[in-house]
């Protein structure tokens, strides 16, 4: 039997902003980008992508940040 646990949880951030950093260097170098365009995917859609996961990091954030200020008080 197996069983698998998926909580929400503000911790996930750092493995989103991990892969944010490593995608982000990679796309500089334009890194195997020549495959995903040969096959006529727009360069827009991976700077979205990246908006995306940074936008998803900061909600993280935001949250993490605002449960630990409740805690305080």
């Amino acid at each position: 039997m197996s069983a698998t646990f998926t909580g929400n949880n503000t911790t996930i951030q750092k493995l989103f902003k991990c892969v944010s950093e490593q995608f982000t260097a990679m796309f500089r170098c334009k890194a195997f980008l020549h495959w995903y365009t040969s096959e006529s995917m727009d360069e827009m859609k991976f700077t979205e992508a990246e908006s995306n996961l940074n936008d998803l990091v900061s909600k993280y954030q935001q949250y993490q940040d605002s449960t630990a200020e409740e805690e305080v008080a």
